[in-house]
């Protein structure tokens, strides 16, 4: 967790407005011509350009965990310098910087400058190289038609930046007033280089990077596969979480994502050729982590642990939580919360009370609460406070629930609920304790293993392997692009996630 973070608004509802990547949008109006597509004038790299990249590149690299290193992200970076040539934004290989990031959310994205990113998450659900240049492909493909320059110009007139409300407020009672609550006004880095982008854009990046994927000679219909896998992983994930309409907004999906999946096919051509490279790529990323890093936390169901600041909570009932570098974000239909971290240089009352203030837009009456509370839970020092805001949905309550870990160290959740229903979340403010050096021990990453299929190897049998307690036949399958009356065939290749 990053402590310097923590009273402010995360980068993470950044992300949430749209990271440049490819799930943004899983459908759109009408394709762009292939004519269209190829007039799309390229820029190349200038120097203005290298300088704004470099300057968001670190801030990136923190909101999404740092960089992989390593063979793995050599492959990667090597995949990708080779597509980014493709764009005629450079001659160079070395004029692009392609990071491997380790971040469990499946994103990709890219920026001005020559800086090309896609996640160790999103990488593993791909079944093959073609696949992972078509994924970075569409990213350079939305930076050399300027597509983030045009949506700056937009950010900059409506002064739509990240908001914590993203995360935390807006979906609590749908209510996009409400979800000012939290709004930072930031410079002009990282945060107005990832702001989301039309359907159109969409659109045209696909096709750019399928011309990518032609002129480098790999099978231009990966396109089509990888947005097929996407669409299927995000459909699997809300099935995880029971259905609920509450997804994570970098995880959204049209509900028909399979009319961009069609476009992109045509695009490409049912008969099209080129190579795909699946058993170099699933060789080369055999190893990499799957799902939460224990350096940053682990998910698993409703419990969180944090094995190297050696604490953990749970969820209440009917929640579900995703994990960030910087924070963990908490969703329910009955509220919302978000649980971070920072330095305590006073009391837990001022600690409070900062939180609040960072909750606050600048122009805007200050949220504070009523009273703080103080208490114990599990033997760490605590207080609370809660403040009641009006909104045009209805009364809302706030509390911010902080925590002394002694030595200068805080952590804190901020939850939101309707008037009179903070008290769902009362259950997980007293789950938060501290745990032992067995107990963190015990915490082991899950790592994607490749495989081969043997005779007499089955979808099912394969997928007893899954180190998961639920759902293993559809993991398997999603993970390895097959569908469900797959026959496996001996000698071929799979992936499997293994402790």
């Amino acid at each position: 967790m990053n402590s310097k973070q923590a009273s402010k608004t995360v980068l993470r509802g950044v992300t949430a407005l749209g990271a440049v990547g490819l799930l943004c949008t899983l459908t759109g109006p009408a394709p762009l011509d292939a004519q269209a597509a190829q007039a799309a004038k390229v820029y190349a790299i200038s120097p203005s350009d290298k300088a704004q990249g470099a300057k968001a590149h670190p801030e990136l690299l923190a909101e999404f965990g740092g960089a992989v290193t390593g063979a793995q992200a050599s492959y990667v970076e090597q995949v990708g310098k080779k597509i980014a040539l493709q764009s005629g934004l450079s001659n160079t290989a070395g004029d692009f910087t392609v990071t491997l990031l380790n971040s469990p959310v499946n994103n990709a994205f890219a920026i001005p400058g020559g800086y090309v990113y896609v996640t160790r998450q999103l990488t593993a659900l791909m079944n093959n190289e073609a696949e992972l240049a078509g994924v970075l492909g569409h990213e350079v493909g939305h930076v050399a038609a300027r597509h983030s320059a045009q949506r700056q110009k937009a950010a900059q007139r409506n002064q739509i930046i990240g908001l914590l409300g993203s995360v935390l407020a807006g979906a609590v009672l749908g209510d996009n007033a409400f979800g000012q609550l939290g709004q930072k006004v930031f410079s002009q880095g990282s945060q107005l280089l990832t702001l989301k982008f039309s359907r159109s854009q969409e659109l045209q990046a696909d096709q750019l990077g399928i011309t990518y994927l032609k002129r480098a000679g790999y099978d231009p219909r990966s396109m089509a596969t990888v947005l097929e896998s996407l669409a299927r992983q995000n459909a699997l994930e809300a099935q995880l979480r029971g259905g609920t309409s509450e997804t994570p907004e970098w995880a959204s999906t049209h509900p028909d994502p399979a009319s961009r999946v069609r476009t992109a096919m045509t695009y490409a051509g049912n008969s099209a050729t080129g190579t795909t490279n699946r058993d170099v790529f699933l060789s080369r990323i055999e190893g990499l982590v799957y799902g939460d890093d224990p350096k940053q936390g682990v998910v698993d169901g409703r419990k969180y642990t944090h094995p190297v600041l050696r604490f953990g909570f749970e969820a209440p009932d009917g929640f579900f939580m995703v994990n960030g570098a910087s924070s963990v974000s908490i969703s329910g239909t009955s509220g919302k919360a978000q649980f971070s971290g920072g330095r305590l240089s006073g009391t837990l009352d001022s600690y409070i009370d900062t939180v609040f203030a960072g909750l606050t837009e600048s122009d805007q009456a200050r949220i504070t609460p009523t009273a703080v509370e103080k208490t114990t839970v599990n033997g760490i020092p605590a207080a609370y406070g809660t403040a009641r805001v009006q909104s045009s949905s209805g009364t809302v309550d706030v509390v911010v629930f902080a925590y002394d870990f002694g030595n200068g160290q805080a952590y804190h959740f901020v939850t939101l609920a309707q008037q009179g229903g903070a008290d769902v979340f009362t259950p997980m403010f007293r789950s938060l304790r501290r745990i032992s050096a067995a107990d963190a021990g015990s915490v082991k990453p899950r790592l994607l293993d490749v495989v081969t299929v043997k005779a007499g190897d089955t979808v099912q049998t394969l997928a007893a392997k899954m180190a998961y307690s639920d759902a293993r036949v559809d993991r398997f399958l999603v993970l390895n692009g097959l569908q469900a009356n797959a026959a496996l065939t001996p000698g071929h290749k799979v992936k499997l996630v293994t402790y």
